[in-house]
Formats: structure tokens, C-alpha cells, sequence
């Protein structure tokens, strides 16, 4: 496999492995309570900062191809001197249309190539972005836009409008901002809009700015109260996409000898999207967008991109996994599925402890069991990719270590990060030549990561924000007088220095018995495992552990086809079924496997429905909303332990 090829030559290169240098910190008894990460990349110097990125790109190397943008069906290129020019007319149109030095645009759409030509332009003009997710209520859009005092609001679609007319039909009439439409020419109509504005006006504008500069105001997306504004620099956001870029790019072009290229689905209203998009316009590497991270959209389009390498969550990679295993079944061929999967764990296991530690690696045997499935099920996974991808990175939530391995054996190698929008997205990642699953990696360049007193993880760097947008109290809570932003994660350092995020500390669920137990290793395993949807573990003053769960609608279907079932079977059938309760005491068990007898799941219950964004129990990054599953889901949770008392 390629990857792996990629890996045995990386070996001879230590001049690429150890360039970012490590500092360890030790306590008590020797283990690693602090790790720092020496930086990569200067500090962006006065009137440099990532609005330049566009015009030095177009000044340096006009005819590189730097966005490739889907039109009639087909990827087309757009140069570094065509995408300038773009931004430019932007700028001037938002400069036309009003916009201050220091003002606010909230942007409210989907990943789309017009997103990044606003984003930039926004800069161009001395303006901050404020991003808003495409599938934000009214009450969000409201409170966004009259918090960050934002004076323009470009959305997506008409529907986009209609409810953003809602919005801000509430707020005083002065100071409303102007809504434009994308879909219905608003970056044209700025074109046109600032024709008269002169050039010099944005290189002035851009010349003004400093890496202390205020880019944009991120709204966290909140799984409990109102979402806070993050205020972000343009230094933060340089020192986030220099930095990973100067530890990721040089490695994967000297070794794989592939022009690197990714398909962005994220959304563009999540940081890690946003500084993904930045770090590959620095870098120059080409960059398609795709509206959509649902399986079955975003499938064909990573056929027809063909990237080198994405950046995704685990619900991609589990969904990925989910359907191979489907397809298997279809052909008659689960059990051989599952064996792939038995023998991927172990082989990837092997042959990482040969590549990391100079282990014996995997036997013949096992050598030749992984090429027969290489060719029988692991080179499909590799065409639902693309066909090309070698490398993925993998971030708001833990990835399964399992499921990171099977990948391996198939010929990708997942880089784990973890960040917060509070770290400008990515504080810590895999080192590119030192994979180590089960481990979100280390401190970004320029970054350290202390474990505090009671395990909470604490970030400091040039990629921590500064404050929270008109929230000093709440500012004050996660920043101390040194710089250490307070995670709100629980986590520990390995030997080496890897991070290993154990759970949250606000979620941590504490047993009549006084066990405390961290629901989101159990919840990572379970979601990782078909015909898992989403699920809760719950026992906070309980006597044991419990989840409620739902099952994945694709899952289900997939279910009743291989068993010749009704595909209209009510949901409420099937979560009666002894054989899908057998099926899902499986993950349970799988997930189980991770913890200790107190803290595994002893009962759970089946529901109907699903958590979702549309229905207020996920945030748009995907996290739970625990209190709000847990409201709407309180008498099953009741009956698990027994507490329903007879009407």
C-alpha cells in the first residue's frame, strides 16, 4: 500500500520527522504534566496578516491553480491571480455598500466557493467576519447579529433571507443590517456595486491591519445557554494555519510526491472549516468545497475531486465503515466484512509497532490475509475516498481507535487533532510521521498543553483567543493571568507528550456508589458500531450506568432489506426486535470493552426518532445538547432504573 510505502521512506528522513521540537514537563513521579511545541512558523511582522495571503499568492504565482469550483458539473480551475482579482471586487463593493474599517459581516451559508471570496473580501475592506451557521432559527440569527453589532448579513438562499428577514425584523429600524443574497447575485451585485471604488483604497485598508487585528467574531455553537462570540486575531488565525502548515505540507509533498488537494465539506461557520480554508490558500493547495457532509451527498462528490487528503469528523469515517460493511452484506458477504475488519485492527496494529518501535510487525500470515482483503473489501473504502486519498484528519470528537486502524490497513492514515474555537480550531494533532491512535497528538508548533490539578486540559499559544465578544466575566472564567485557557476537557499526556482526551468535566456522571464515570469514551465506541445512530449514557445519582439510544435510519433500512422486511416497518417494530436488541447489545459490549465493570453500560433502552440539529438535540458541529436529550428523553431514562411510579 502507498501509505505505507509513505511511512518506510518517512523513516529515513529524520530531518522531516523531528523538526518541530519537543519540550516535555514532568511531576511527581515522573509523568508528563506539560508539553510544549517550539513554533514553525514567524509571527505574521505589522501590515502582513492572512488578508495579504490572495494578493501575495497572485503577486508570486499568478497562474496557480488555488480553488478548483464545481460549475455544470465539472471542477473547474481558478488561478491565484483570478481569485484576487475576485476578492478585490468584493471589497470594493463592501466599501461601497458601507462597510467601516472594523466593521462586522455576518455570513450565513453553506461550504461554497462564494463563502471564501466574501471571507477574504471582508478582510480585504478592513471588515470582521461573523459566521452563522446556514441552519440557524431566528433567535440565533437574532442574537448573533444585535450581539456582534454586525451591519451587513449575506446569506445563502431565498429561504436563507426569508428567515433572516425574520431575524432582524425586531431590531431597531437604524442600524438594521442589509441583507443580501448569494444565490441571487450578491457577490455580482457588490462587483458592480464598488466599480467606482479605486484599488488603492483595499491596499490601504489591508495595509492598516495587524496580526492583532480583530478577523472575526465565531459564535460558539453551544450545547447549553445562548452560543458566546469568540474574538479571534488575525494573528490567532495565522499562527493556527502557518504553524500546520509548516508541519504537515513539506512532509506529505517530500514523501508522497503528490500535488496535495482537498474537497472542504465542513461548514465554513465552524472554525476548523474556516482555518482549514486560510492554511490552504497559504500553502497553495488546491481546494474544491462541498455543501454537505451527508454520506450520500458527499460521496459522489469525493469520486469527482479526488482529493489527496480531507479534514472530517468521525461521523464521516464511521459512516464510511458502516456502508462497506452494508455493500458486504448485500453480496452475501458480512461475515467476510467483519473478518476484514478483525484482521485490519491486528495487522495495522503490527505494522505501526514495527514502523514506531522497532517491533517484529506482521507475519506472513497475517501479511497475506490483509492483501487478499486489501483486495476484496479495503480498495473499496479506498474508491468511496476518491481513489487517491493517502491522509485525513479527523477532529471534534475522538475518533474509535479501532476504526482509525482499519482505516490504516486500508491504506489511509487518519492524523487525530483536537481543538476548541477557543484555539483558533486545531491546539493539538498527530505528528505526521509519528501516528499514534487512540491519541489526539501533540501541541500544534508554537502551542503547549498542561494537565491540570484535577485533569482539566489547559492551552496556551498564539492560537488562543483573547477575549469573548462583550463578555469579560465569562472571559475571565477560561483565561488567567498567564495565558492558559481552560478547556473544559479532561485529558492526559502520555510519556511522550500525546494528548488523550478522557471526557468533559461538566459531563462527568457521578454514581449513587460516588464512581465518576466520563460518558464519552463509551458514547465515541457505541456511535463507531452499527446500527448505532446517536446515543446518551446517563447514571448521574444512579446506581449504575444506562444509554438511550437510536438507530441510525440507513442502518435500519439496510437491516430489514438483508431480512426480507417490510421497508416501511415502523421504528417502534423494530426496536422490539430480539434480533436488532442482540445487534445493539453487541456495541454495547464493544464499547464496554474500553472501561472498567463499574463504570460499563448495564441496561439500555431503544428509542424512536433521531438527535438532530433540526430537532434541537445536536449542535451543528454535531455535539450532543445533553440537557436538552435528556429533557426530552426523561421518562425513558426514569424507566431504566425503575423510577416510573404507576398513574
Amino acid at each position: 500500500m502507498g501509505v505505507r510505502k509513505d511511512l518506510k521512506r518517512a523513516g529515513k528522513r529524520g530531518d522531516l520527522a523531528d523538526r518541530a521540537k519537543v519540550e516535555l514537563v514532568r511531576g511527581e513521579h515522573g509523568a508528563v504534566r506539560e508539553v510544549r511545541v517550539a513554533a514553525l512558523a514567524e509571527p505574521p511582522k505589522d501590515g502582513s496578516t492572512p488578508a495579504d495571503i490572495p494578493f501575495v499568492n497572485a503577486e508570486d504565482e499568478p497562474n496557480a491553480v488555488v480553488v478548483r469550483r464545481k460549475e455544470a458539473g465539472e471542477w473547474r480551475p481558478v488561478t491565484a491571480a483570478v481569485f484576487a482579482r475576485e476578492v478585490t471586487a468584493a471589497a470594493k463593493g463592501l466599501i461601497a455598500a458601507g462597510l467601516e474599517p472594523g466593521g462586522r459581516v455576518a455570513l450565513m451559508s453553506r461550504t461554497r466557493y462564494e463563502w471564501q471570496v466574501l471571507d477574504f473580501a471582508i478582510w480585504a475592506a478592513g471588515g470582521q467576519t461573523v459566521p452563522i451557521y446556514a441552519t440557524s432559527s431566528p433567535e440565533q440569527i437574532e442574537w448573533i447579529v444585535r450581539d456582534s453589532g454586525a451591519t451587513m448579513l449575506i446569506v445563502e438562499t431565498p429561504e436563507n433571507a426569508a428567515v433572516a428577514e425574520e431575524a432582524v425584523a425586531g431590531l431597531p429600524a437604524v442600524g438594521r443590517p442589509d441583507i443580501r443574497q448569494i444565490d441571487g447575485g450578491a457577490v455580482l451585485e457588490l462587483a458592480a456595486l464598488g466599480a467606482g471604488v479605486a484599488d488603492e483604497e483595499v491596499a490601504k485598508r489591508r495595509a492598516a491591519l495587524t496580526p492583532d487585528t480583530i478577523a472575526t467574531v465565531c459564535y460558539t455553537s453551544g450545547t447549553t445557554g445562548r452560543p458566546k462570540g469568540c474574538v479571534l486575531t488575525h494573528g490567532n488565525l495565522y499562527a493556527e494555519a502557518a504553524n500546520t502548515v509548516e508541519l504537515l505540507h513539506p512532509i506529505f509533498k517530500a514523501i508522497t510526491g503528490q500535488t496535495a488537494s482537498t474537497l472542504l465539506f465542513l461548514p465554513l461557520a465552524h472554525i476548523l472549516g474556516r482555518t482549514i480554508q486560510v492554511a490552504c490558500m497559504l500553502a497553495r493547495i488546491e481546494l474544491g468545497h462541498c455543501p454537505s457532509i451527508k454520506p450520500d451527498e458527499l460521496r459522489p462528490e469525493l469520486r469527482s475531486f479526488r482529493p489527496t487528503f480531507v479534514v472530517g469528523v468521525p461521523y464521516l469515517f464511521e459512516k464510511i465503515h458502516d456502508t462497506g460493511r452494508a455493500t458486504a452484506e448485500k453480496l452475501g458477504r458480512g461475515s467476510s466484512f467483519d473478518r476484514a475488519d478483525r484482521i485490519a485492527v491486528r495487522f495495522a496494529e503490527a505494522h505501526l509497532e514495527r514502523f514506531l518501535d522497532g517491533g517484529k510487525g506482521p507475519g506472513l500470515g497475517l501479511t497475506l490475509a490483509a492483501g487478499l482483503y486489501d483486495l476484496l473489501v479495503y480498495r473499496r473504502v479506498r474508491k468511496e475516498l476518491g481513489g487517491r486519498l493517502r491522509y485525513a484528519i479527523s477532529g471534534g470528537s475522538p475518533l474509535d481507535r479501532n476504526l482509525n486502524l482499519f482505516f490504516y490497513a486500508a491504506g489511509i492514515v487518519i492524523y487525530e487533532g483536537y481543538g476548541l474555537t477557543e484555539t483558533s480550531a486545531a491546539a493539538t494533532i498527530t505528528p505526521p510521521l509519528r501516528p499514534r491512535p487512540g491519541t489526539v497528538g501533540l501541541p500544534v508548533p508554537g502551542s503547549a498543553v498542561r494537565i491540570a490539578d484535577d485533569g482539566e486540559v489547559l492551552i496556551k499559544g498564539g492560537i488562543v483567543f483573547g477575549a469573548y465578544w462583550n463578555d469579560p466575566a465569562a472571559t475571565d472564567q477560561v483565561l488567567d493571568g498567564e495565558g492558559w485557557f481552560a478547556t473544559g476537557d479532561l485529558g492526559e499526556l502520555d510519556g511522550d507528550g500525546y494528548l488523550r482526551i478522557t471526557g468533559r468535566k461538566k459531563d462527568i456522571l457521578v454514581t449513587s456508589g460516588g464512581k465518576n464515570v466520563s460518558p464519552a469514551v463509551l458514547e465515541d465506541r457505541l456511535r463507531s458500531r452499527s446500527p448505532i445512530g446517536q446515543c446518551i449514557v446517563v447514571g448521574d445519582n444512579r446506581s449504575y450506568i444506562g444509554a438511550v439510544i437510536t438507530l441510525d435510519p440507513e442502518s435500519v433500512a439496510h437491516w430489514l432489506g438483508v431480512r426480507k422486511m417490510p421497508a416501511d416497518t415502523p421504528m417502534s417494530e423494530v426496536i422490539r426486535d430480539s434480533r436488532i436488541v442482540a445487534d445493539v447489545q453487541k456495541a454495547v459490549d464493544y464499547a464496554n470493552e474500553a472501561v472498567s465493570r463499574s463504570e460499563s453500560i448495564r441496561k439500555f433502552t431503544l428509542v424512536e426518532g433521531e438527535f438532530s440539529e433540526e430537532n434541537g438535540l445536536l449542535t451543528p458541529s454535531l455535539k450532543i445538547k445533553r440537557r436538552a436529550v435528556m429533557a426530552e428523553y426523561e421518562r425513558e431514562v426514569a424507566e431504566l432504573y425503575g423510577e416510573l411510579r404507576p398513574e
